[in-house]
């Protein structure tokens, strides 16, 4: 028997052995395959030409997760970029004397309006440098050719259309799903705008909801034909009618409107770069990829040297409680950064960059509570991006300053419950029935197993009333607004960046920079560097969380921005208490 166990013992220490070793030789095979598709080393000649392409979702901060949306397939990484690595690669190419002109070569753009803002932007700062941009596509999407609008050249194929048509959003409704699986979505809310809870109780929008989309939606296409007007010289009432009779669909329309400088193919631009940057046409022009790029560039000068700092915290996706991850904010993780960020006697000011939809209510009012602490020691300044509403308002409000794009979702001032009951589902659908010993009247208060009765109801409305009065106040105090001024604009009502700053939910409208310029300011900085919060997690870390959602992340893949939908529901499981979070999944067109 002894002798059993030795070779028993020895098989299983050989077995772990070859696991590891294989493990090993594998995580090198691929690594060398990103290092080899990644051509680290570059190197940017005289003469180059910076090419933005925008092929993968932009994401708020770039991952160093080089494993993240590989594809195995072909042994290619297809790495995306955040819009922090974009933007700076912008922002150092202008100063690049290697870089001669940016070439946006892209049809489509899959951002949310205020990080395409963003970017559009950066790339009009990037013109003063007198630098030339230009723009080339077989076909244009509405937000690809917003971004576009700015070059100083637009090139469309000679069979190509520009996609101009207005703005739409699209809500999913599942309470006719709902009603066949007979499950019944118990909600509680305040807020007659607060419509994340309308999917599951309506089969349309309410009069409400669609008047907080539309005006949403007004400020935002007035925003974008007001950029495309400026830039392209052509009236605003031109745009509207051509969106209107998608007179864009004709590439010959698209040059006598003005709308693009040239129907070209790609090879007779590419021949006229050349003759622009005197390349001979036997030779290739120095591209060189914004992927790559952002390897290389370097960035403004930053006093290293400086004791004083300013740290830049990000918060980026729906709030929860406890621990939070890249994509998510944890109540607990959040707080612990801010907090941190507070008892740091060198770092002098604190910008807390949020983009997020909202969510747990709690894990707002604990984020909150650091949010004020810190700004009674030094300056706080929010930075929106694409969202910040509901919870991701409610986590800003106590700032300093608040700092928006003009396209920012923000707002949604409201709060609900939801608890679905499955009981009929159970036993009408599949004959399952459940039972229950309690030692009190509401000892399964909450259970999915049966509806709430009356009392419950009530016990839920009032802790509804009570954290909204809370949210309120909270609004009315960081903003120096009178509560009823607050209940007035709250309601669960959203809104654009823009039509926030007239209503005083927000301070300025910007990007990240104008933030941390606002925050230098406040603490009275001349001299400064830059940290960025939460530090990233190592790449083995990043790889077992990546293998750990490798389903999620196939499906995200596969779907792509379908998934969106997807994510939603997924994300009702993670629904604990009251909730403040942005109506729905947001979709615009």
């Amino acid at each position: 028997m002894k002798q059993f166990f030795k070779f028993m013992f020895a098989s299983m220490l050989g077995f772990f052995l070859t696991w590891i070793l294989v493990f090993i030789i594998f995580i090198g095979i691929i690594v060398s395959a990103i290092s080899a598709g990644s051509d680290k080393d570059v190197n940017v000649k005289p003469n180059s030409i910076l090419e933005i392409t925008l092929n993968n979702p932009i994401q708020e901060r770039s991952g160093n997760n080089p494993f993240e949306n590989f594809d195995f397939g072909n042994m290619k990484s297809n790495h995306p970029l955040g819009l922090d690595k974009i933007v700076k690669s912008i922002k150092d190419a202008a100063t690049d004397p290697n870089i001669q002109m940016i070439f946006l070569n892209f049809g489509d753009v899959i951002a949310a309006p205020a990080s395409i803002e963003a970017i559009r932007n950066e790339l009009i700062e990037f013109k003063k440098s007198k630098k030339s941009i230009v723009s080339y596509a077989d076909n244009y999407s509405q937000r690809a050719y917003y971004l576009a609008s700015v070059a100083d050249k637009v090139y469309l194929n000679k069979e190509g259309t520009i996609d101009l048509k207005g703005l739409s959003m699209e809500v999913m409704f599942y309470k006719g799903l709902l009603q066949k699986l007979e499950i019944e979505p118990q909600i509680i809310r305040h807020g007659k705008f607060k419509a994340a809870v309308e999917p599951f109780i309506l089969d349309k929008m309410s009069e409400a909801n669609r008047e907080q989309l539309m005006t949403y939606l007004g400020s935002t296409w007035k925003h974008l034909c007001s950029g495309i007007s400026t830039s392209r010289k052509i009236s605003e009432e031109t745009i509207n009618k051509v969106a209107d009779e998608l007179t864009l669909q004709e590439p010959e329309k698209c040059l006598e409107l003005k709308f693009v400088d040239g129907l070209v193919y790609k090879d007779e631009l590419i021949s006229d770069l050349k003759k622009r940057l005197k390349v001979a046409e036997d030779k290739d022009l120095e591209l060189v990829t914004i992927a790559n790029y952002s390897t290389v560039s370097k960035s403004k000068a930053e006093d290293v040297r400086s004791k004083d700092k300013i740290a830049v915290i990000y918060a980026v996706g729906e709030i929860n409680d406890g621990q939070g991850t890249d994509k998510s904010i944890g109540g607990e993780s959040l707080s612990k950064e801010i907090r941190a960020a507070r008892l740091d006697e060198n770092i002098k000011a604190v910008v807390l960059r949020v983009n997020s939809p909202g969510g747990s209510a709690l894990a707002s009012e604990i984020i909150w509570r650091e949010v004020a602490l810190t700004k009674a020691k030094k300056p706080v300044v929010i930075s929106m991006g694409d969202y910040a509403a509901s919870g991701g308002y409610y986590i800003a409000c106590a700032a300093t300053a608040i700092v928006a794009e003009p396209t920012t979702l923000t707002g949604s001032i409201g709060v609900f419950g939801f608890i679905p009951s499955v009981k009929k589902l159970l036993n009408n659908k599949l004959g399952i029935t459940v039972d229950v010993v309690k030692t009190n009247a509401h000892s399964d208060y909450m259970n999915i197993y049966r509806p709430l009765d009356t009392y419950e109801y009530a016990t839920i409305q009032k802790s509804i009333e009570r954290i909204y009065a809370t949210f309120i106040k909270r609004v009315a105090d960081g903003r120096k607004m009178d509560i009823a001024k607050v209940d007035s604009i709250g309601q669960g009502r959203i809104w654009s960046g823009l039509d926030a700053k007239k209503l005083g939910l927000v301070d300025e409208i910007g990007g990240l920079q104008t933030a941390i310029d606002l925050a230098a300011k406040h603490a009275k900085l001349d001299k400064y560097r830059i940290i960025y919060k939460p530090i990233q997690k190592e790449f083995i870390q990043q790889l077992l969380d990546n293998t750990t959602n490798a389903q999620a992340s196939i499906l995200e893949r596969e779907l792509g921005e379908s998934y969106m939908f997807v994510d939603y529901i997924r994300s009702l499981k993670n629904m604990k208490g009251v909730q403040a979070r942005v109506p729905f999944v947001i979709d615009i067109n």
